[in-house]
């Protein structure tokens, strides 16, 4: 039988440098937590380095920290429970709010790893210049992902549409032209009818930026692949882990584009702040309704 990482971890332990062997009783000692840890944190309490924490990896078989990341939280899913891959049923509530705090903060965390900045840099100057951009999402999941990033593209003041239904994302995709960008979300990343879409706007010039798994059937048709790896969830196909990861992304893009959008992107969102506040809209003064006949007043007190 093939060991498991941990195994593999303690054997390759024992005939370890002393430097090495205390990076690996780090990670023996408490798994979880090294998948929160950034190079610099793991090296620090180990008392070795960076350039060290990179051989230990390489002497389990992986070409660095991140790759070792992915293995070891795949290994952890795999081997906890079914209701999350760090909780057992008998944990108490404080253990179960620690431990999915912990696993959400390390997905967020491992964003900034994963993403090819030369890719993210190509992707946010395609969306910016682009005449118009369609975002494509598949499942209900990656829907609302397609859908929060198109509304936040339109309020800088770019020409965005989000579509759910595959017929339309096929007759969007006929619609482009060069200069125009496809953003199509999936984790799976392998939904035929979104993937014909994709190929579809490909064959009208315009460029694809894919937010999915490397190495899935959209990945390899993204001009700019922004790769998230992620745990499998011990509940959902498309759990937390995803949703955090994808949801970081959005943000990341939604800052960068603005940026390079410049002044212009600026005033159009400070004049819907604006618009929002006068009608009433997202402001905490704006007075409740009730059916009642009644109503709530600025101090919740009923009218």
């Amino acid at each position: 039988m093939t060991p498991s990482l941990l195994q593999k971890i303690a054997q390759t332990r024992e005939g370890a440098p002393a430097t090495r062997r205390a990076i690996l009783d780090l990670i023996l000692e408490d798994p979880d937590r090294v998948l929160e840890e950034s190079f610099e944190s793991l090296a620090e309490r180990s008392g070795s380095s960076v350039p060290t924490i990179m051989r230990t990896c390489r002497d389990l078989g992986f070409a660095g920290l991140r790759e070792f990341k992915l293995a070891l939280a795949q290994e952890l899913a795999l081997g906890g429970s079914p209701l999350h891959r760090r909780v057992n049923i008998e944990d108490a509530a404080d253990e179960v709010v620690s431990k999915i705090a912990r696993s959400a903060a390390a997905s967020v965390s491992g964003v900034r790893g994963q993403l090819d900045m030369q890719v993210l840099d190509g992707a946010v100057s395609a969306i910016a210049a682009a005449p118009h951009v369609d975002l494509y999402g598949a499942g209900a999941t990656s829907w609302f992902m397609a859908n929060d990033l198109q509304a936040r593209l339109f309020r800088l003041g770019l020409s965005a549409n989000a579509w759910a239904d595959y017929h339309l994302q096929q007759v969007a995709g006929a619609a482009q032209r060069p200069g125009g960008v496809v953003i199509a979300i999936s984790h799976v990343g392998g939904m035929p009818s979104l993937l014909d879409a994709v190929d579809i706007a490909r064959g009208q010039g315009a460029k694809v930026v894919a937010l999915t798994r490397p190495g899935t059937a959209l990945a390899a048709r993204a001009d700019f692949l922004l790769g998230l790896s992620v745990p499998d969830d011990a509940v959902m196909h498309v759990g937390i882990d995803a949703y955090l990861t994808h949801l970081t992304a959005i943000e990341i893009l939604t800052v960068l584009v603005a940026q390079r959008r410049g002044e212009p992107a600026v005033q159009r969102l400070q004049r819907a702040r604006e618009a929002f506040q006068r009608h009433g809209i997202d402001a905490t003064t704006h007075p409740l309704q009730s059916w009642d006949g009644g109503g709530i007043n600025e101090k919740g007190q009923r009218s």
